[in-house]
């Protein structure tokens, strides 16, 4: 720093606040060099008019960014040395601005949404909670709209190649991000139907499409053009409005059928299987536009799981009819023990299920176990979604080989369109 003119003294050093970088104070001010040598400077022009007080308050915020001209610069800095309030908060902003960085990940934390709101929720609860139930749904949708508005228009059109299964092989079928949302509004619509509110495919009197399949292809082929990110919105909607509308109903809602053509749902069964659906696609398309996604929160993912392990004698049964598992061994009457699998899940959401295996009105029994399937909780998750082909899914296996290979296989047949 150079020194003040003649007769003025420099403010005690303790009492300056070191500018930020660049600043004008930072920088040694040297007399002009003439050819002819040094000459000093002519006499100092008027004094610039000080600034209020107001003005000088509102320049910190760029003072600490190194914002300022040189003039306001000097004029905040001047301004420090008289000012105890606007010191302490220029040291304040000073130091937020060091904290200003961009080497961290930009990804939100998927897991943030939730803390937060069981954070606030336990300070101050709900007036009208989501139902149990209803939470995997509505954790999953947030998430995908998340991913949704993170992505720009050009990757709306990035193909996506959906998989499932079909009898005992995988079939495929491409699309675009955008048609994955139209796919999950069109199936979600089976759900508005069921509660009575609008429909994306129609309404009224107005015969429509019954299986997953059938509405997903009737919304692609109705589309005049090729969809865009204006889907987004409508399926958004129509996901709050699911679960507002199942959180004002109450409990008895719950076991509410939900026709899927062939078979059929209790709501609550209906809007896991939704939310299964929302973050299998989800998936589908963070990998279609390279996006980090996690899977669902361990008690999300552990209802996920057990329903499907309750579906799967059923499923056995109805493959068994077709002709693609092997025939029942020991039929007991209904509410019985019976011939069982034991299914041992690891990780995420894990947990201990036993599969009826000759009848689904049977009862799964650790004593009448013959088998034994471990595998991690989003692998079998993934098997069930028809990601997974079912000779390359279990990582353990023990027991009556053809129980193993029926159970893996009615489970990659719970996967469809």
């Amino acid at each position: 720093m150079s020194g003040g003119r003649d007769g003025e003294e420099e403010p005690p050093a303790e009492r300056r606040i070191p500018g930020p970088r660049a600043a004008a104070d930072d920088q040694e001010k040297l007399p002009p060099v003439r050819p002819g040598g040094w000459e000093p400077p002519g006499p100092p022009g008027p004094p610039a008019p000080a600034l209020p007080h107001k003005v000088l308050q509102s320049l910190l915020g760029a003072w600490a960014l190194a914002a300022c001209s040189a003039e306001e610069t000097a004029a905040v800095e001047e301004h420090l040395t008289s000012c105890a309030r606007c010191a302490d908060e220029a040291l304040r902003l000073r130091d937020a601005v060091g904290l200003l960085h961009t080497d961290g990940a930009l990804d939100l934390d998927p897991m943030l949404r939730s803390r937060v709101l069981e954070g606030c929720l336990g300070r101050r609860p709900a007036r009208i909670p989501v139902p149990s139930w209803a939470a995997p749904y509505d954790a999953e949708t947030a998430r995908l709209d998340a991913l949704l508005r993170d992505i720009g228009d050009p990757e709306w059109h990035a193909p996506v190649r959906l998989k499932w299964f079909e009898a005992d092989h995988q079939v495929n079928r491409r699309t675009t991000v955008a048609g994955v949302i139209g796919h999950l509004m069109a199936v979600d619509g089976l759900v508005s139907r069921a509660l009575g509110l609008h429909d994306p495919l129609g309404g009224g009197d107005r015969p429509v499409p019954p299986t997953p399949a059938e509405r997903t292809e009737t919304y692609w082929s109705a589309a005049l053009r090729p969809l865009t990110r204006a889907v987004q919105e409508p399926w958004r909607d129509q996901s709050h409005t699911l679960v507002r509308t199942v959180s004002f109903a109450g409990r008895g809602v719950a076991e509410l059928s939900v026709p899927y053509g062939d078979f059929a749902l209790p709501l609550q069964d209906s809007l896991l299987e939704r939310a299964f659906e929302c973050w299998m696609h989800g998936g589908d398309i963070a990998d279609a536009v390279a996006y980090p996604y996690e899977p669902p929160a361990a008690p999300h993912l552990h209802r996920m799981i057990d329903l499907a392990a309750r579906l799967l004698p059923g499923t056995l049964a109805e493959r068994r009819r077709t002709g693609l598992a092997a025939p029942a061994r020991h039929l007991v009457t209904a509410g019985s023990p019976g011939r069982s699998l034991h299914l041992e899940v690891e990780g995420r959401g894990g947990g201990d299920w036993y599969i009826a295996l000759d009848s689904p009105a049977a009862l799964g029994s650790p004593a009448h176990a013959v088998a034994q399937v471990a595998l991690d909780g989003v692998e079998f998750c993934r098997l069930v979604a028809g990601r997974v082909l079912p000779v390359e899914a279990a990582a353990g296996q023990e027991g009556d080989r053809e129980a193993i290979r029926d159970v893996l296989f009615a489970a990659a047949s719970l996967s469809r369109l």
